[in-house]
């Protein structure tokens, strides 16, 4: 089965840059029920939560990509504004809170009810040990797994090169028109395709996995 293969009805995505970093985050939410979801609630939620209130949503789901700090430093304030549940890989969940609660458990292909829309969770470990991306019908959500022209360090607690050379090239098997939500803002765009990506990424470009990791552990950015 193709991870695309019969994806639910994609929900409308809005991004936005918070905190120092240059991080970004999305709320995913169904024109419908008005229901959404955020992902990687880190600084500024109280932007997060006046965005939302201008999109005429209500926040119903946390979706983590992964739990360093700088993507999870707001998902506590965030669930005691909202009472959302937060989704998360169990290979992360030890890294929350225990006020961060409920919680689904994502795993491999899941999908993930927004409203009357969707996403699928496609385990894309490397970065860390339960690094996920959210699949959208015409877009993902790739979180420190992939940038616009780059992808995420493997030389923090947990990463693994040669788990994340196979999450790329996951990645690299979706749609070449599907269009890149990055968890930061450190390439030319604040989106991308998976087409432009496959042209451009010089980590995409590698031709085999030893020439990856000579790139990737050299390069620490």
């Amino acid at each position: 089965m193709n991870d695309w293969d019969q994806l639910p009805a994609a929900p409308e995505v809005f991004q936005i840059e918070v905190g120092l970093l240059q991080n970004f985050c999305e709320i995913l939410h169904c024109p419908e029920t008005h229901e959404a979801a955020v992902v990687d609630p880190a600084w500024e939620v109280d932007t997060l939560l006046r965005e939302a209130k201008r999109l005429g949503v209500r926040i119903t789901q946390v979706l983590i990509t992964h739990t360093h700090n700088d993507h999870i430093e707001g998902v506590d304030e965030l669930v005691a504004q909202t009472g959302a549940s937060v989704v998360i890989h169990p290979n992360e969940e030890k890294a929350l809170s225990a006020t961060a609660q409920p919680r689904l458990h994502v795993r491999d292909r899941l999908d993930i009810a927004i409203g009357k829309r969707g996403v699928r969770a496609l385990e894309t470990f490397g970065h860390t040990v339960g690094g996920t991306c959210y699949l959208a019908d015409g877009y993902v959500v790739t979180g420190d797994v992939m940038f616009v022209g780059g992808c995420g360090r493997t030389d923090f607690t947990g990463g693994d090169t040669a788990a994340m050379w196979r999450s790329l090239q996951r990645l690299a098997e979706l749609h070449e028109e599907t269009r890149v939500y990055p968890g930061h803002n450190y390439g030319s765009t604040a989106t991308s395709t998976i087409g432009r990506e496959l042209a451009e990424n010089r980590f995409l470009l590698c031709k085999s996995f030893e020439e990856f990791r000579t790139l990737r552990e050299r390069k620490r950015s």
